[in-house]
């Protein structure tokens, strides 16, 4: 891992790796929203990254092995982008980070909701989707890409983000 040490605290170190402005959303695109490409991951970003940046932490999160980038065989100039199981295992922290968000934060009800899922899902949850993840993107990360990999989870969170928009929608 090319990190930058200032000190040996683990603290400071998981910054130097995750604390940048994009590097965490990244993993959570993956991670959340099964988005596995470049093209993916640029147009349907609700921050709006822009592709140097996107090209920039993808590039620095595979030289840390936190995702990987594997030929896509379905078409010679895509790649898919997978995570490892330091990724993976990122899962407790980010629903506490979710969590703290939802308390604290002017969070919009549709992009909350997953992250008030895996609050009240707890561990339990937690484990159940890093061992869907690890099938998706450790096991099969062609199969997660193409959607013959799924995770009864994800499809949960997602549908519950889908219900939500839409009754936000009813409401406008």
């Amino acid at each position: 891992m090319d990190i930058e040490r200032r000190s040996g605290c683990p603290i400071n170190l998981t910054m130097e790796v995750l604390g940048d402005r994009w590097s965490l959303i990244v993993i959570r695109d993956i991670m959340f929203g099964n988005r596995r490409h470049f093209r993916e991951l640029l147009n349907r970003s609700e921050e709006g990254i822009a592709s140097n940046i996107l090209a920039a932490r993808l590039k620095r999160l595979v030289s840390l092995g936190l995702i990987t980038r594997l030929d896509d065989p379905t078409h010679s100039q895509k790649a898919i982008y997978s995570l490892t199981e330091p990724a993976i295992q990122l899962v407790p922290m980010i629903a506490t980070i979710g969590a703290w968000g939802r308390r604290h934060l002017p969070v919009s009800e549709d992009l909350s909701i997953r992250a008030e899922l895996l609050e009240k899902g707890g561990p339990a949850l937690w484990e159940d989707f890093m061992n869907d993840l690890r099938n998706m993107h450790i096991a099969d990360p062609i199969g997660g890409a193409n959607g013959s990999a799924t995770s009864p989870v994800l499809t949960d969170l997602t549908n519950a983000f889908l219900d939500v928009r839409a009754k936000m929608k009813r409401r406008e």
